[in-house]
């Protein structure tokens, strides 16, 4: 059984998904500084649960996907952060693991996606994950300042769920002529 290993970085800890982490994601993903840039619209518990599943479940399927973020000293939840296989309906489709990530609000603004996405980053790149793409507003500029930090490009705009995003990528450094 494949699980998401457990990363550590100077200030945080991530691991794999777990059922009794529902209450803390689900509080997380509906509020409006989560959801606001990430679709518009709040999560359900419902919809939050079948994301955890998700999570979980990629491990399974893909050998890749997402993690769960908390402070190394310890505490619920503050994040969800990782690779999925979406398969979203965007045209033409996506062509890599796509990543993703979201904090809680009350730890905006500390750096601590930049740490998460760079430790996932290496674990990609350590894995043989030769290029990821990530999904962004145009209009989250906090969001498009990190991920151009830790390595993304923009390659495409296109509309996703009736809204603009930008299409960015990110080739290993590990990988071939930067396939």
């Amino acid at each position: 059984m494949t699980q998401a290993p457990t990363l550590h970085t100077d200030r945080l800890t991530l691991t794999a998904h777990h059922p009794d982490d529902l209450d803390a994601l689900a509080a997380m993903w509906s509020d409006p500084a989560v959801y606001a840039m990430i679709g518009g619209q709040p999560r359900s518990r419902e919809e939050v649960w079948l994301r955890l599943l998700r999570s979980i479940g990629q491990w399974q399927v893909f050998g890749y996907g997402a993690w769960v973020v908390r402070e190394r000293a310890g505490g619920p939840p503050i994040g969800d952060i990782g690779l999925l296989e979406a398969r979203r309906a965007i045209d033409p489709p996506l062509d890599a693991p796509e990543l993703g990530w979201a904090l809680a609000p009350a730890v905006h603004g500390r750096g601590l996606a930049g740490e998460a996405l760079s430790a996932i980053l290496a674990w990609a790149d350590g894995h043989g994950v030769a290029r990821t793409c990530c999904i962004i507003d145009p209009a989250n500029a906090p969001s498009l300042r990190l991920a151009a930090r830790v390595g993304y490009r923009s390659t495409r705009d296109a509309d996703y769920a009736g809204r603009p995003i930008h299409i960015l990528t990110r080739p290993s450094p590990a990988a071939p002529n930067g396939a």
